[in-house]
């Protein structure tokens, strides 16, 4: 991957080039706004412990910078999908207990054992993990998956005795420890749907059976962001939450701020051209939009091969203070803004100017869910498909002092919310 370094010298430049002063395109990642949104869930998932999922690069904003920011924040335990994900976390000095889920054949088990990560168990991985851990000697640790509706990984409640069973042979056997049960629900996100009251059911029911085969875990979880927001009776021990430390809420009808989140990444660039065209000037590919009138055209270095969505025309981009719906078809690599008439002295002045296609709306300007709602996709989407291309800059990178009462006072407001949904 080379955008990181192109952006720190320029590719073929010389290296007595100094950098520029503003990168030409950034996503910036308010390390702060992720501290205080975890500070927010460890207060509202109290006493049980959060773990911070920071899978697919933390949703787009970093795993290792967003892991440290979480563990000093407060999360007790941190997420990925594959170990690949975790065995990166470990080779950057991280040592927090570490859950990886989602495996094939191809999977580094001995890997994950030999670095003390914690393995996701839905039934076939079981004999997997068992002969990396004898390879290193080294017992595995393991969280079974119970399947309590969501019907894509975990063992069904018909195959749980027999699963739970091998499990503790093994663990007779000096070669694993079942550290956790788990599960993931299907619709927390709609409170208001019976469902999670029946993966509740299922997943205690499978606890139950696993107690009574003599499993002592360490932790039990089930609550993603939603549930752990709106539904108390699902922490058990530990929370999983992952869109909600990006300061995104998961809930239609209930914005960041309602529940005392800060969204943390802002994506922005420098407007490449500014131009008068005359009445009826296309627009893009295709051509799909005229100009009403005589008007200026703002160019935006970002397109689809950014991560931006192609289908998201209309989309709003905010330059000196005022939001401009995208127009025409979203390009590979830009895509435009329509800023109606302004003279020429009033063109050349923008050109140049910072674009923001989001950050965290509280001057009026776009969020990922107004992108989210161009693109008709969800704002988890928009953060986690922005590419490498576009540089990752942090700001806030040392903790604040410390803000006592926070996260007390936003659980309250936050979970008085999140229940009236």
């Amino acid at each position: 991957m080379t955008y990181e370094a192109a952006a720190d010298i320029g590719i073929g430049s010389k290296p007595s080039i100094a950098r520029s002063a503003v990168l030409e395109r950034s996503a910036v990642i308010d390390l702060e706004a992720v501290r205080h949104n975890v500070r927010q869930f460890v207060g509202i998932a109290s006493p049980a412990s959060v773990m911070a999922v920071v899978k697919a690069d933390a949703y787009g904003h970093g795993a290792v910078q967003v892991a440290r920011a979480a563990l000093a924040a407060g999360a007790s335990w941190l997420g990925v999908a594959h170990i690949s994900e975790a065995l990166a976390l470990r080779a950057a000095g991280i040592d927090a207990p570490l859950l990886a889920w989602l495996h094939t054949r191809e999977s580094n088990f001995q890997a994950a054992v030999a670095a003390g990560v914690d393995v996701g168990i839905s039934g076939w991985e079981l004999d997997a993990v068992v002969a990396a851990a004898r390879e290193q000697e080294r017992p595995a640790r393991v969280h079974l998956k119970i399947d309590t509706g969501l019907g894509r990984n975990g063992c069904t409640i018909a195959d749980w005795d027999q699963l739970v069973g091998q499990a503790m042979e093994y663990q007779d056997e000096g070669l694993l420890r079942v550290v956790g049960i788990f599960s993931h629900l299907a619709v927390a996100d709609e409170p208001q749907r019976p469902e999670t009251d029946d993966q509740l059911a299922v997943f205690r029911e499978a606890i139950a059976m696993a107690e009574d085969a003599g499993v002592d875990t360490e932790v039990r979880h089930i609550a993603n962001t939603p549930a752990t927001l709106s539904r108390p009776d699902s922490h058990f021990d530990l929370v999983r939450v992952g869109l909600g430390i990006y300061g995104l809420s998961p809930f239609q009808g209930a914005s960041s701020a309602e529940l005392g989140l800060h969204p943390a990444m802002t994506v922005r660039t420098l407007l490449s051209n500014c131009k008068q065209v005359p009445e009826g000037q296309g627009v893009s590919y295709g051509l799909n939009y005229h100009t009403s009138g005589q008007s200026t055209l703002g160019l935006i270095p970002l397109g689809y091969a950014d991560g931006v969505p192609r289908v998201a025309t209309g989309g709003p981009v905010r330059l000196d203070g005022v939001n401009y719906p995208v127009v025409g078809r979203i390009a590979m690599d830009q895509m435009v803004i329509d800023l109606g008439p302004l003279s020429p002295e009033e063109a050349a002045r923008l050109k140049g100017s910072e674009a923001v296609m989001f950050g965290d709306g509280s001057d009026g300007g776009p969020t990922a869910d107004d992108w989210a709602a161009a693109a008709g996709t969800i704002n988890y989407e928009i953060v986690t498909r922005i590419s490498p291309r576009v540089p990752r800059s942090y700001v806030n990178e040392a903790p604040a002092a410390e803000e006592t009462g926070t996260g007390a006072a936003a659980a309250a407001g936050g979970t008085s919310k999140a229940a009236a949904l």
